[in-house]
């Protein structure tokens, strides 16, 4: 691993992209020290599924009522 100065990743960046995409680890650091890491990025393969959670979450009767003492507000 090797750290990269901010000022160092202004014009090469797609050299650091390739490095990247062929498994490196790069860092990016300001004044020698760490602040960024370039990673590949992973698509989200998990799709939302409707009905899923179906008969797994119970909302009571009283979930979303409104506090006698607060009705008079609205």
């Amino acid at each position: 691993m090797r750290i990269y100065n901010i000022h160092e990743t202004k014009t090469p960046l797609s050299k650091l992209i390739e490095q990247v995409l062929a498994g490196e680890e790069v860092v990016i650091g300001k004044a020698g020290r760490p602040v960024a890491k370039l990673v590949a990025y992973e698509p989200v393969i998990n799709k939302r599924t409707p009905g899923r959670l179906a008969g797994q979450i119970h909302i009571t009767d009283d979930f979303d009522k409104l506090p006698d003492n607060l009705k008079g507000f609205f």
